[in-house]
């Protein structure tokens, strides 16, 4: 090999690079969300995260051809279109349990969320463009800036407007945990940041700047990472104790309900019923506890002493039945106030213990443009829910402290559990209460699952889920999955409650702080590698 066959990129990659950059036009915005696409099949259920290898050196050389911020910010946005178009489609599935009624909204959520999220990423390429200046390709510097911008919007796009961090790039490891385990350190964005900038490499080895010593080197020193992760999250999970919590067994009932038949008048009581004989349905071992999906009893618990009743004759010995519930109460002027709320009841009937969902889905409990969209959130039947106060450490009889979750509030890193994380009231468990029946039997629910998950690797704390259907589920503290019932079965599983860690994880105790490090790291280092090219 000769020193010129060292200091030019190979011939078809450079070809590659050169005609992805000088497409103009609807080709180029075309091929943006090309790629965006494949990025999305990265993410659970595909789990295809080599295709990134492809996605984003492709949207770099595009990016190359831009000659205006215009341009720059076009290419990122199409890429984020396509990449949420395809990843987020299952969205729609919602409307069709009451088409008539949501019609209108069909195209919003098809689209108008894919145009929103996409603005995140048009952002982010502009960002890169603007800090990258005097053209863009030069060198790897502007690949550490890809990637911390990419990662910047991504944790923006997780906070800003309530937030939305769904199908971060870090959860196409969610198939992979040995490499999940690094969330346990530096968090799903900082797993997104490291996935970003080695999976865009390879747009180095196209660049005439670049030796390509060098840009083989970086590549390989980037996979040598995901390497030497992989092998320290192998080690962490051959060490984890299978250790659970002594005398408590769960009994988690998924009825798979048709949720156009949930909520219907003639089919509440029944569904109830239901759900009761899954409850006492013969296994080997006692179960302590049963646990019921969110809202899966639809009606008013508080004002019925002989639902409550019922409910406690189907609850084991001892322990508690908890199950998601509605729940209405008076306001300040008498008004009535509706929560999506979680209620525990023992054997006599009696609630003895509640909590009220804090994290609301815009539009699908509450409208936050009433003005504009004078109709009813999609979820509450026309009425709006109230959030509840945020999260607690509850503390329920025959159990160690939990964080209850309902449905869309596990999707918040570093939010599941209460500030006040030391001492007697941390929680030692997480119970995420669901229905993803929403969604038929599409991606939505996988990829809900795959986000719980890895709740569960950050914090170093298990978490039960239990939906209507969606995946029901228990999971360990490092992210192993103890029991399980799929998407669209109906039945039970009973599982032990497994160990929380002896303490917090790095992430538990800094939360966001290492990523926002290796964040500022990789700003300096891709500025720095500016000024010096």
């Amino acid at each position: 090999m000769t020193a010129t066959d060292m200091t030019t990129p190979p011939a078809r990659l450079g070809r590659l690079s050169a005609g992805l950059a000088g497409l103009t036009g609807w080709r180029r915005l075309l091929a943006a969300a090309g790629f965006g696409g494949l990025a999305a099949l990265a993410l659970p259920p595909a789990g295809a995260v080599p295709l990134l290898l492809i996605a984003f050196p492709g949207l770099l050389w595009l990016l190359d051809g831009a000659r205006t911020k215009r341009q720059a910010f076009a290419v990122g946005w199409f890429f984020g279109f396509g990449h949420h178009l395809l990843g987020l489609y299952w969205i729609s599935a919602a409307l069709f349990t009451d088409i008539e009624r949501f019609w209108w909204a069909l195209p919003l959520s098809a689209a108008g969320l894919p145009i929103l999220l996409a603005m995140f990423t048009g952002f982010a390429t502009l960002l890169v463009w603007v800090l990258r200046g005097r053209g863009m390709g030069q060198g790897l510097g502007k690949v550490v800036l890809f990637a911390a911008s990419w990662a910047l919007f991504e944790w923006l796009r997780g906070h800003v407007f309530t937030g939305f961090p769904w199908n971060l790039v870090g959860y196409g490891w969610t198939g992979f945990l040995p490499v999940l385990q690094g969330v346990s350190l530096i968090g799903i964005y900082g797993l997104s940041l490291l996935t970003v900038l080695v999976a865009s490499l390879p747009a180095g080895l196209a660049e005439a700047a670049v030796p390509r010593r060098r840009a083989w080197g970086a590549l390989a020193a980037g996979l040598a990472l995901f390497t030497a992760l992989g092998a320290w999250g192998g080690l962490r999970l051959a060490g984890a104790s299978d250790a659970a919590v002594p005398g408590v067994r769960l009994r988690l009932v998924q009825p798979a309900i048709d949720q156009r038949l949930k909520w219907a008048a003639g089919e509440r009581v029944r569904n109830v019923q239901q759900q009761m004989e899954l409850s006492v349905s013969s296994s080997g071992e006692p179960v302590t506890h049963v646990i019921w999906a969110e809202t899966a009893v639809p009606l008013f618990l508080d004002q019925d002493a002989r639902l409550r009743q019922a409910l406690g004759s189907v609850t084991p010995p001892g322990g508690l039945l908890i199950t998601g519930v509605p729940r209405m109460e008076a306001g300040p002027e008498g008004e009535p106030l509706y929560y999506n709320s979680l209620a525990a009841v023992d054997g006599s009937g009696a609630v003895t213990g509640r909590f009220d969902k804090f994290h609301l889905v815009p539009f699908g409990e509450y409208m936050p443009l009433r003005r504009w969209l004078p109709v009813g959130a999609i979820a509450g039947n026309g009425a709006e829910f109230s959030a509840g106060p945020g999260p607690v450490s509850l503390d329920l009889k025959g159990l160690p402290p939990v964080s209850p979750l309902i449905c869309y509030e596990v999707i918040f890193p570093g939010a599941v559990l209460p500030a006040a994380q030391d001492g007697a009231g941390r929680p030692r468990w997480m119970l995420n209460l669901t229905n993803d029946a929403w969604y038929g039997n599409t991606a939505g629910p996988y990829q809900h699952f795959a986000i719980a998950r890895t709740r569960a690797v950050e914090e170093g704390m298990p978490l039960v889920r239990v939906a209507n259907t969606g995946i029901s589920g228990v999971v360990d503290a490092h992210g192993r999955i103890t029991a399980m019932l799929p998407l669209g079965h109906r039945g039970v599983v009973d599982a032990a409650l497994p160990e929380a860690l002896p303490a917090p994880t790095l992430y538990g105790r800094v939360g966001d702080g290492a990523f926002g490090l290796l964040l500022l790291t990789c700003f300096a280092v891709g500025l720095r590698a500016r000024h010096r090219s």
